[in-house]
């Protein structure tokens, strides 16, 4: 903050809530831009908890300590210089990645916006000074305060200042995605608290992540930013605090990052041994196999592999054998996520829990992961499949069913005793038992098999539906389940489109079933809501794609956020895992035993990996003449 105003900014105001309204412009006098915010004692708050700290962990202590230099999967002394390129497949048009309209370019959020803290992936969910240089929060996590770090600035040399993240939550509050319009949304109260601390108090029962939330707001310049025009912000050039700035757009084809020179945050211990390139470029692909053949000719860098039959026998190529290609494989400590084939139970015809059972037994895995796969995927049940949260093979504990317990007519026992696995195949592609449970199941719904045809009994309409995609590969899947689904009266199109109409129709849920990732985290939190929660169901641009509204699931979320030890935590989360796992809303498909990854050798990366695997903000170009690390 400017000297000038240092001591107007002292001065008791009126207390700000929800209900008032920040005005423009926001570079104007602090009276004018911050009128309702109570500036209080810094000691006040320091009582209140002992005073601030450099770190904040959602469960327990944190694993470095306020001396730390850098993180254990980052290189301090790591070479700097040269460029990246990475593929993305599909295409974008928009360069704000904070709004719902337009599909963003990738690195947006990476490489220009930053957060108050960063995050640290040796860790389950652990935050670190960043924009901000601590943080403290009270007891009950009813309320959380950062204090800037007084060098912060943003790209253009302006400083980062309480006036700053004061826009950038009201902005995103009311003009971002859905996401964070709920979690800024649960702050009641803005206070300043000195000349460079916020604290934001929160409404409601507490909710132990709600700081740490707050630690991963974005922030934005309010001096280059208009809070009126925010939502049509796409075609702005950005302007962050980060360690990149946008150089080239090529729209729907590349976007080139080139590193600030003046980046403020080079020394902080979370930026140590990260951004190491001169120059991020990301090039977009239509299709996959064109994508491929750029990285087999070098035109791409680093390939993340997430198809089995390609990882198998696409690699046997001369620049492999050579050794100028490395093949990687980084071994995980967190939850596989959820890769399935979606219901969307919006529609009537996926609305019978019945019918989604049949449908289940209809997709033959086994068959699949041989022919399509080459058996290198394994078969995914659980939400948190892999992991300590997972229910699979775990019965319930006594927290679970206490949770539980009102809706218990709703689960199945095989969910709540952990014995529940997907219906097993011979591998056929044609297994007679699977057909006749699922024939049986739909005839319990009301729908049966007239000439052929799976027609409903009372209406005598047939059984039709769509499976949307935008790949070709998830085309192949899809195209193999419908030949089972055909054999049982089914009938199925499978539509091909580009990923920006694919992205526009799951935003809005106009789809009968589609196929999608969640990624899963050892510490599951506030997105939960934003994934399973009834009231994300019926809000569009949420990730709730199958559309569940379950008492049970919006149970089990809001005790995994209000758990304050980690037993208890897991509990929460293999109740929820069991409610969704229940409730049958998509068939799961597959997840990888590992991470796989390509690299050119002229790629180097730390030897140490992360908690979650590896982390190409921390890798590097090598310098010529030197060896990258195998």
């Amino acid at each position: 903050m400017a000297g000038d105003e240092s001591e107007s900014r002292r001065r008791h105001m009126t207390g700000f809530s929800l209900a008032t309204r920040i005005r423009r412009p926001y570079r104007a006098p602090f009276i004018a831009v911050l009128a309702s915010l109570l500036l209080i004692s810094p000691q006040a708050v320091a009582a209140d908890r002992g005073g601030p700290d450099h770190g904040i962990a959602m469960h327990g202590e944190l694993l470095y300590p306020p001396e730390f230099e850098h993180f254990s999967y980052a290189d301090p002394d790591a070479p700097q210089g040269g460029r990246l390129t990475r593929a993305v497949l599909g295409s974008f048009d928009s360069l704000n990645p904070l709004v719902v309209r337009g599909v963003p370019a990738r690195g947006l959020r990476e490489y220009v916006f930053e957060s108050l803290m960063a995050r640290s992936f040796d860790e389950p969910f652990s935050l670190y000074g960043l924009l901000a240089e601590s943080v403290e929060a009270a007891e009950d996590r009813s309320w959380v305060a950062f204090t800037l770090n007084p060098d912060a600035q943003f790209s253009d040399g302006e400083p980062v200042t309480v006036e700053d993240v004061v826009f950038s939550w009201d902005v995103l509050r009311t003009k971002g995605r859905p996401n964070h319009r709920n979690y800024y949304n649960q702050v009641s109260e803005v206070e300043q608290v000195g000349e460079r601390t916020m604290r934001f108090t929160f409404s409601g029962e507490p909710d132990r992540e709600m700081p740490l939330i707050m630690g991963l707001m974005p922030i934005l310049p309010s001096h280059y930013y208009d809070a009126d025009t925010f939502e049509r912000s796409g075609q702005t050039m950005p302007l962050g605090s980060g360690p990149y700035v946008v150089d080239d757009v090529s729209y729907g084809s590349t976007i080139t990052y080139r590193r600030d020179e003046d980046y403020w945050g080079n020394d902080l211990p979370v930026t140590a041994g990260h951004h190491n390139f001169e120059e991020i470029r990301f090039e977009y692909y239509r299709d996959a196999n064109t994508m491929f053949e750029a990285f087999r000719t070098g035109a791409i860098d680093v390939r993340p592999e997430d198809d089995p039959t390609r990882w198998a026998t696409g690699y046997d190529f001369p620049a492999v054998r050579s050794g100028e290609i490395v093949l990687d494989t980084f071994e995980t400590g967190v939850p596989r996520g959820m890769s399935a084939l979606v219901f969307n139970t919006r529609r009537a015809i996926f609305a019978d829990r019945r019918v989604r059972n049949a449908l289940l037994h209809l997709f033959d895995a086994d068959w699949i992961n041989r022919n399509l796969y080459y058996e290198n995927y394994e078969r995914t049940v659980s939400y948190f499949e892999g992991s300590e949260l997972s229910a699979r093979g775990r019965p319930a504990s006594p927290r679970e069913l206490e949770i539980l317990e009102p809706w218990r007519d709703r689960i199945d026992d095989a969910f709540l005793d952990g014995t529940y696995e997907p219906p097993v195949s011979d591998g056929s592609g044609r297994d007679r038992r699977n057909m006749r449970a699922a024939l049986a199941l739909l005839a319990e719904a009301g729908w049966q098999l007239d000439g052929g045809k799976l027609h409903n009994v009372d209406t005598g309409e047939p059984f039709t539906f769509e499976i949307l995609v935008a790949t070709r590969d998830h085309e192949r899947l899809a195209l193999a389940y419908s030949q089972s689904l055909e054999r049982a009266g089914i009938q199925v199109s499978v539509r091909q489109v580009d990923s920006a109409q694919f992205e526009r129709r799951r935003q809005v849920y106009d789809y009968d079933m589609i196929p999608n990732f969640w990624f899963a985290s050892l510490s599951p939190g506030n997105e939960q809501r934003f994934y399973w929660g009834s009231d994300a169901a019926e809000t569009e641009g949420t990730r709730n794609y199958m559309g569940v509204a379950d008492p049970a699931v919006d149970a089990a979320i809001d005790a995994l956020l209000a758990a304050e030890e980690r037993e208890t935590f897991i509990d929460a989360v293999r109740a929820l895992d069991r409610a969704l796992m229940s409730g049958l809303y998509v068939v799961p498909l597959f997840h990888l035993p590992e991470q796989w990854v390509a690299r050119w050798a002229h790629v180097g990366r730390p030897e140490e990996d992360s908690l979650y695997g590896y982390v190409i903000e921390s890798w590097w170009r090598v310098p010529d003449g030197q060896a990258a690390q195998q």
